[in-house]
């Protein structure tokens, strides 16, 4: 029978505490600096998140006008245009906090149609755009993601406890998708994630989205926002529920090559005619590297808890919930 570590006005006040300093702690690190960000653009303008190419925005009508608007799925592109639209300069980022709502997620332990995240981005180089930039830039957040759990466990010591005495190890480790399929052939890409990440602890999987030697993606990944050739996903081994857990993704941002060739490959040649989408085949936008860190994703992590419902307010199917009080855990 599970039990939650923290009570309920505990878990309130902690969610804030690791909110509050890893948000600090990022900004520092990738300086980065807070701006507000949209709920809700217009389809025509091409900024929202096609996610894996297959997810349905929420959309409505405006009275006044009768303009069809969006809520976001994320901000990966609007981050993009607006460190452009600003004038940021290379080294110069941005973060947001990241509201949306996914109607076709499959709701379980770590799925939400709720989603909260920092949505950060950073201008860089042409000449940047480089594996060595990517893993430096994950290493940074990665330190801030140690530093945390150092943090939050100097003021809850009892929740060593709760993870089994599991600790972050002092490194992440690299490997790209084809050498993760080379190691594990017969497994399902979710499956090769949980050994792989159970074995090392903290896991920076590269180069998602393009076709492995087998035929298949590792995973999907829409073609407009990462370079498949330079993203990643930051796994953490989540002894609580004994999974592989996704903390970010994230990657340096297409040019205008990489752009060009991932939407003919994708059979979505149409979206270049879009106005994201012709600024970055004309170079009109900065080369920019960005991704989405799960805030109540983070807080379930170090918090020790057995579903995000415990950290934030969604909707849920009725058994889903009835099952999880049968197990002890009960969802806000």
């Amino acid at each position: 029978m599970y039990r939650s570590i923290l009570n309920f006005k505990d878990t309130q006040v902690a969610i804030k505490q690791v909110k509050d300093y890893f948000q600090k702690e990022l900004a520092e690190a990738l300086n980065l600096m807070r701006v507000t960000a949209p709920l809700m653009v217009v389809p025509e303008s091409g900024l929202n998140d096609c996610l894996n190419g297959t997810e349905r925005p929420v959309q409505f009508d405006l009275l006044e006008t009768g303009a069809d608007v969006q809520i976001v799925q994320s901000l990966a592109k609007w981050k993009r245009f607006a460190l452009g639209k600003y004038g940021f300069a290379p080294g110069e980022g941005l973060y947001t906090d990241m509201n949306a709502i996914r109607r076709d997620e499959i709701t379980d332990a770590l799925h939400s149609i709720y989603v909260d995240q920092w949505d950060w981005e950073l201008v860089i180089r042409k000449e940047e755009r480089t594996l060595e930039m990517l893993k430096r830039t994950v290493c940074k957040i990665y330190s801030v993601i140690k530093a945390t759990e150092t943090q939050i466990r100097a003021l809850y010591p009892v929740l060593a406890d709760g993870m089994g005495g599991f600790c972050l190890p002092d490194e992440i480790t690299f490997i790209t998708s084809q050498e993760l399929e080379d190691l594990y052939p017969e497994k399902t890409p979710k499956e090769r994630e949980l050994f792989y990440t159970r074995e090392k602890g903290a896991v920076c999987l590269m180069q998602i989205g393009g076709k492995l030697r087998s035929g298949i993606p590792h995973d999907g990944r829409s073609p407009d926002y990462d370079d498949w050739n330079l993203n990643c996903d930051i796994l953490l081994y989540y002894p609580v529920l004994d999974v592989a857990f996704e903390i970010t993704s994230m990657g340096i941002r297409v040019d205008e090559i990489s752009l060009a060739a991932q939407l003919a490959e994708s059979g979505c040649n149409d979206r270049s005619a879009l106005p994201f989408h012709k600024a970055i085949l004309e170079c009109k936008l900065p080369y920019t590297i960005g991704g989405g860190i799960g805030q109540s994703r983070l807080c379930m992590y170090f918090l020790g808890k057995m579903h995000i419902g415990e950290v934030h307010v969604s909707v849920w199917p009725a058994e889903q919930e009835a099952r999880l009080r049968r197990e002890g855990c009960y969802l806000l």
